[in-house]
């Protein structure tokens, strides 16, 4: 192979990668993490549950309704637990 070649085949391959980091890029921001309140397990939650926790790994039952996990944006609905579908809306804490 002569040096232009190898300069089309180097510059093909370069314009490939940009466009799969675009893409990558631009997947990443679509799926940016929501809170979705009520389906983080016991002391599994994320920081800054609600009243009565206060920071990550605090929720005191399962799928407490002020608790919530950061999810992909647009899955938070569709999270099915025992007590009914994840909320993008803080419920009460626990009695």
């Amino acid at each position: 192979m002569n040096a232009r070649h190898l300069a089309i085949a180097l510059a093909g391959s370069l314009s490939s990668a940009i466009a799969v980091l675009a893409t990558t890029a631009h997947a990443a921001d679509a799926a940016a993490p929501e809170k979705c309140y009520g389906v983080a397990l016991k002391g599994q939650n994320d920081c800054a549950a609600g009243p009565g926790t206060t920071c990550a790994g605090t929720s005191k039952v399962d799928y407490q309704k002020n608790a919530w996990k950061l999810v992909p944006a647009g899955t938070c609905t569709q999270i099915k637990t025992p007590n009914g579908s994840g909320s993008l809306t803080q419920g009460p804490g626990p009695a």
